[in-house]
């Protein structure tokens, strides 16, 4: 199944949101019109779909390393720098 628009948009977002000049957080409002929590949701979904990866493969890759490393470091307790948290 292709992506939809808004999928391609998530993962452009992803891609090249230091370029807005604001935070990521304003620039998930400001180009997808939804809440933090909500892009991260979909962000999640999207790194384990083939499509994603086909569309934007770098970018798949280090969001599926982050999200290893993050993974990582709850399970074993460890913070390796600044804790996020995401509203669910």
């Amino acid at each position: 199944m292709a992506l939809s628009t808004r999928e391609r948009e998530v993962l452009d977002l992803e891609r090249d949101w230091w370029r807005s000049g604001s935070t990521k957080q304003v620039a998930i409002r400001e180009r997808l019109g939804c809440s933090p929590a909500a892009y991260y949701a979909a962000l999640r979904r999207l790194i384990a779909s083939e499509e994603a990866f086909r569309y934007d493969p770098l970018v798949v890759q280090r969001v599926r390393r982050r999200h290893a490393r993050e993974q990582r470091a709850r399970v074993s307790g460890e913070t390796s720098g600044p804790v996020r948290h995401h509203p669910r």
